[in-house]
């Protein structure tokens, strides 16, 4: 099953600045060869469903090696069954409908 997913992972019980441990996490979403994007607020991901899952656990599994205690993470999961829809589908919509009057 295709997915489209917003993943935010934040760190706890780390030092203020969590950067770095976010930008470990993304080079790991980056190997995966999944297509997502990272913004301001965590990462959007597509892809089948194990394969995005797995890549959410890889995250999770390879932060706590690296020494970080606690995680606390929202996943945002959407499918859909009628057709076939990427992040990309969804933000062209938008900017179609944001076009009109």
């Amino acid at each position: 099953m295709f997915v489209t997913a917003e993943l935010c992972i934040i760190p706890m019980g780390t030092e203020p600045s969590v950067s770095s441990y976010i930008a470990h996490c993304s080079r790991l979403i980056q190997q995966s060869g999944l297509k997502h994007s990272t913004h301001a607020y965590g990462t959007n991901i597509e892809g089948e469903w194990d394969d995005v899952m797995a890549v959410v656990r890889q995250c999770h599994e390879s932060l706590h090696n690296a020494g970080v205690p606690r995680l606390f993470s929202t996943l945002k999961i959407g499918t859909r069954t009628d057709k076939n829809q990427s992040l990309q589908n969804k933000l062209d919509s938008l900017d179609a409908a944001l076009r009109e009057p």
